[in-house]
């Protein structure tokens, strides 16, 4: 079965659809990549400051391996280097558009797919 990698981030007032085209204009960094089955960001809707960033995976060690790879380490270092120029991770002002993030792992047990 598939693992789950759940990024959870806070996000300040004000910087949800800062953070939505941030993670827009990195589209193509993770699609390619071994063992990479979905991606989905997710917008609270019930009050929360927390986005979920939603990876589906084929094993941890898929994972892992995206962690190690040249188009990660691209991907966040233009965010980092953005962040610097006041844009990517900063809001304009060369804040973050998060303020914390908390990585969570699931492996899946069971998943119903519509007939």
């Amino acid at each position: 079965m598939s693992v789950v990698k759940i990024n959870a981030l806070t996000v300040p007032e004000g910087m949800g659809a800062e953070l939505e085209k941030r993670f827009a204009a990195r589209a193509g960094l993770v699609e390619g990549s071994e063992g990479f089955e979905g991606f989905e960001l997710l917008r609270p809707v019930d009050g929360t400051d927390r986005y979920l960033v939603y990876t589906r995976w084929s094993s941890e060690e898929a994972f892992q391996a995206w962690t190690k790879s040249q188009a990660f380490a691209q991907g966040h270092a233009q965010a980092s280097e953005d962040a610097q120029k006041g844009h990517g991770h900063g809001h304009g002002h060369g804040g973050p558009a998060a303020s914390n993030a908390e990585l969570w792992g699931f492996e899946v047990v069971q998943r119903v797919e519509p007939k």
